[in-house]
């Protein structure tokens, strides 16, 4: 008998604009207290911002990009083993990846006092497109965690 709950998967919600499952992932990562509308008006404002110095037919490449270069490929788990607790390196579920990125990039982007949000969300889009910026740094440091501990990977289980 299992001693987790069962794992229920949510149908992908899209956004109505780009009928795109990352655009709609995002617009609820960036959402706070419920308000789905001022989240939307955020996302898109980034969006198109993030689109304005490019020359790119589909304007979702920068956002996947960005996404993309975000994600964790390996990270870090505590294992307690014989009283002693390990930091053991585990490959990262492909859904589990892509929120991560999308939860760094939104915590970077809101961290970045003194402009407004959709701004501050273009930039960190813009950064983490070309490679650059806090939410690819904190991928770097999630993966050296990992590489620095993988003498401990023989205690995933």
């Amino acid at each position: 008998m299992p001693r987790r709950k069962r794992i229920f998967t949510k149908p992908d919600r899209r956004d109505p604009r780009y009928d795109s499952p990352v655009v709609g992932h995002l617009i609820t990562k960036v959402m706070q207290d419920g308000k789905r509308s001022l989240a939307q008006r955020i996302v898109y404002a980034a969006i198109d911002r993030a689109n304005e110095g490019t020359d790119t037919v589909d304007p979702l490449e920068v956002i996947t990009r960005a996404v993309e270069n975000s994600k964790p490929r390996v990270e870090v788990k505590s294992r307690r083993v014989g009283g002693a607790t390990y930091q053991v390196p585990l490959e990262v579920d492909p859904d589990r990846s892509e929120s991560l990125a999308m939860r760094w990039l939104v915590t970077y982007a809101r961290n970045r006092k003194g402009t407004p949000m959709h701004v501050a969300l273009a930039n960190e889009i813009k950064d983490a497109a070309n490679n650059q910026g806090a939410a690819v740094r904190k991928r770097d440091d999630v993966h050296k965690m990992a590489q620095a501990n993988r003498a401990f990977a023989h205690f995933r289980f």
